[in-house]
């Protein structure tokens, strides 16, 4: 059986060799979870909605074997092909989240998606990874040539796609990308009173969306008063109920109650499908997958020295923490419901392309290099 020798010249011999091979592992994991909790959770969701039992299984097994493609593809570029392919991501992603406001489709109140023959596309996902690295480039351009205004324009791309958000409304979305953007501003060195001011504005931002977006008001509602007949309180309880039915150990493979009952199981609550069927030991399994790859990230930055890749990684893996945690979070009732997918483990196939481009661009920065390949 052949193998790859560190004297392989060859484009993927070089790859092998200086990418991060923990932390593409630690995603294969997550992809081999995402292909468990699809054969666990989707068939009993697709059979309450009268579709074909196997629907759901046989489009996220394209959607996470295209996931995996993508990762092992973006990671094989170049710093400087990755803010090429970052800046026409981020225009195009936000062509089309435009687009949403005029041809997209209404599900829950939010016009989010375009659909295409046979699937829906949520172009916002894609914002996500490509913004952090545009944002990245930007600061990190303007700290280098001082005439040059890039934390400008970086502020003034991050209000468009603000303002975009906040009209579909996805206010879920606009936290975490605003949360990507002032981590990297505060990794550039931004001044503590303005960290004050930004975190004050961020609460007087959740207030406002309190009292403005009735579906965060909803949620939130059902959060501090759970039970007190609000419909939007019913799938984070059920699920808490099925984390306690699950155990330690878990119900068993096919045994859980929960799919059944919920019908986001397969997206939002496939957190408490994995509680009840396979127990508290593989929920901290998973956490812990999440938390290493987070970590792994930023400890891979702690002997970088160009800028542009550290705010690009930091954005890259705080866009990623955040969005498991907030998914897991609300699924525990930690925190108010929020439609956000379980990144490669939820079914969504602009979920799983989006976050594959992510952890592609962070191996791919994150690789080592000599000074002539760093460009």
């Amino acid at each position: 059986m052949p193998t790859l020798s560190r004297a392989d010249n060859s484009i993927l011999g070089r790859w092998w060799w200086t990418v991060d091979r923990w932390t593409l592992g630690a995603i294969g994991v997550l992809i081999g979870f995402g292909y468990i909790m699809m054969l666990a959770a989707s068939p009993a969701v697709a059979e309450r909605i009268g579709s074909s039992r196997d629907i759901f299984i046989l489009k996220q097994v394209f959607f996470l074997a295209a996931a995996g493609g993508v990762v092992v593809a973006v990671s094989l570029l170049s710093p400087r092909s990755i803010r090429r392919v970052a800046i026409i991501g981020c225009i195009i992603a936000l062509a089309l989240t435009v687009a949403t406001m005029f041809i997209g489709v209404e599900i829950k109140g939010a016009r989010r998606w375009i659909a295409l023959p046979g699937l829906s596309v949520q172009p916002s996902e894609f914002l996500k990874p490509c913004f952090a690295v545009v944002a990245a480039w930007l600061i990190s351009e303007g700290r280098r040539t001082p005439r040059f205004p890039g934390k400008l324009l970086a502020i003034g791309v991050f209000l468009a796609i603000a303002l975009l958000l906040k009209s579909q409304p996805d206010v879920g979305m606009l936290a975490v990308i605003s949360a990507v953007f002032f981590a990297q501003l505060y990794i550039d060195g931004l001044n503590l009173f303005l960290v004050a001011m930004l975190l004050i504005t961020a609460a007087f931002g959740g207030v406002g969306a309190y009292m403005f977006f009735p579906h965060v008001q909803r949620r939130v509602e059902a959060f501090l008063h759970p039970g007190n007949g609000i419909g939007t309180d019913y799938q984070p309880r059920t699920a808490l109920e099925a984390f306690g039915n699950g155990g330690l150990l878990g119900r068993g493979p096919g045994e859980g109650h929960v799919k059944d009952v919920l019908p986001d199981a397969h997206a939002d609550f496939v957190f408490a499908v994995a509680g009840e069927e396979f127990g508290m030991i593989v929920c901290l399994i998973i956490i812990a997958v999440f938390g290493f790859i987070v970590l792994r990230g930023l400890l891979r930055l702690l002997k970088e020295q160009d800028l542009f890749v550290v705010l690009s990684c930091t954005g890259l893996v705080a866009g990623f923490g955040l969005q498991a945690f907030i998914n897991m979070a609300s699924s525990l009732q930690l925190i108010p419901t929020k439609g956000m997918t379980l990144p490669l483990i939820s079914y969504g196939g602009s979920s799983a392309l989006a976050v594959a481009i992510g952890m592609g661009m962070l191996l791919a920065l994150t690789r080592r290099r000599h000074h002539a390949d760093a460009a």
